[in-house]
């Protein structure tokens, strides 16, 4: 387990790598911009420390020059973490004093991977609900996914976060921007369960529910709803009456999301094994 200070503006991106280091043990601490990342790290002295390039005020380079600058914090490996990927940013990264760089997006199956590199194999934790014989065993491909989820949402954002968040629990993600693309992937290959935004042009939610009810191969499948703003009467009515299994407000917490899914899917499979019992 190590201390590890994520500096990122971006809250996402913030949440999303603090989500997975502290799944993996680690204690996490975060800055949303140069300045108080750089008091931060004086305050915590933390093992290791990543941080975004394109930072409001200070950027990245100011920071990791003000860092290597200060004896006390000289020795404190410094990860970016960045979108910058022209050729020479990385060599410019690591001249400027940069320990390692990391594009983004991130692949989160390999991120605490990438990170922990920079760490002494004392200070390096464990994969989320990983026992010591799992751990000790060697590496085996991977079985059956815990779930399929489609996620339908117009914003690229919105369909990444969610991307990233679940699949490295074991869900096979899969990913459309509009209602019809996302009625196409459902009928191609049936998930498990989808999940939609509301508020979409064109189509909306309920549209792409509407569409999946007139399937009889669909019909019953589960569709957990996302907006950004409060319910009103008649947008729960009409959720009701499509049978929508949740509602989720953004912006989504990333154990909640994860929560949320695997609530679903067990609550779908226990209806099933319960419809088998009584045939």
């Amino acid at each position: 387990m190590a201390q590890i200070l994520v500096i990122e503006d971006n809250p996402a991106n913030l949440e999303l790598m603090a989500y997975l280091l502290v799944s993996f043990g680690h204690v996490v601490a975060t800055a949303d911009h140069g300045e108080s990342g750089i008091a931060a790290a004086r305050r915590q002295r933390p093992d290791l420390i990543v941080c975004d390039v394109q930072l409001p005020g200070l950027d990245g380079y100011a920071v990791v020059r003000a860092l290597k600058q200060e004896p006390s914090l000289s020795a404190i490996p410094v990860v970016a973490v960045t979108a910058l990927a022209m050729v020479g940013d990385r060599e410019k990264g690591l001249a400027i004093g940069f320990d390692g760089y990391i594009a983004k997006p991130i692949d989160p199956e390999r991120f605490v991977g990438q990170i922990e590199r920079f760490l002494s194999a004392e200070q390096r934790g464990s994969a989320p609900c990983q026992s010591a014989e799992a751990a000790a065993a060697p590496a085996a491909p991977r079985a059956k996914t815990c779930g399929s989820v489609l996620v339908v949402d117009d914003s690229p954002t919105n369909r990444e976060l969610i991307q990233q968040t679940l699949t490295p629990f074991g869900y096979d993600v899969r990913l459309a921007s509009t209602v019809a693309a996302g009625f196409e992937l459902a009928v191609t290959d049936i998930p498990d369960l989808v999940l939609s935004d509301l508020h979409m042009p064109d189509e909306d939610g309920f549209d792409l529910i509407r569409r999946l009810r007139a399937d009889p191969r669909l019909t019953n499948l589960p569709v957990i709803l996302v907006s950004s703003s409060l319910w009103g009467v008649r947008d729960r009515e009409t959720a009701a009456a499509l049978g929508v299994m949740r509602f989720l407000f953004r912006p989504l917490e990333p154990q909640a999301l994860i929560d949320e899914v695997s609530r679903c899917l067990a609550s779908v499979m226990e209806t099933a094994h319960g419809d088998d019992s009584r045939r």
